[in-house]
């Protein structure tokens, strides 16, 4: 059992350090934070029209952007600036996007997510002293 806690803990850890992981989290934070004071009855949603349902719209598109780099690293970018510029608008949309910690979280997420890169091979340290130069080639 203790053996597959730690392969499980193992390949979480490869999974989180390949990917943008916390900016994905804290995008779908914000989605859900958006989401959740955006819920109200239904009758008053289809009564207000766009206006009852763009806060679940931009709340559920925040935790796509969230999740989809996740699964596509290569999309940071897009998905990244699309959460942000969603998290921005929930503040005019829904409740001050979720009372401002929403809206907080899916810009924090987003640019976390946008700034991400994978991780670089480390570079050769300084050359031991004493050591012969390497012969550069013209």
């Amino acid at each position: 059992m203790l053996r597959r806690a730690r392969a499980a803990y193992a390949w979480f850890r490869a999974f989180r350090r390949t990917r943008p992981f916390w900016g994905g989290v804290w995008l779908v934070a914000g989605g859900w934070t958006v989401l959740k004071f955006s819920l109200s009855s239904v009758q008053l949603i289809v009564s207000t029209g766009f206006g009852g349902i763009a806060g679940y719209l931009v709340g559920g598109g925040m935790i796509l952007c969230g999740l989809i780099p996740l699964a596509a690293p290569g999309q940071r970018y897009t998905f990244g600036l699309i959460g942000c510029v969603l998290a921005v608008v929930s503040l005019v949309v829904s409740n001050l996007g979720g009372f401002l910690v929403g809206m907080v979280l899916g810009i924090l997420g987003g640019s976390m997510t946008v700034g991400w890169g994978p991780r670089r091979p480390r570079a050769a340290g300084p050359p031991a002293p004493g050591a012969a130069p390497e012969a550069v080639e013209a």
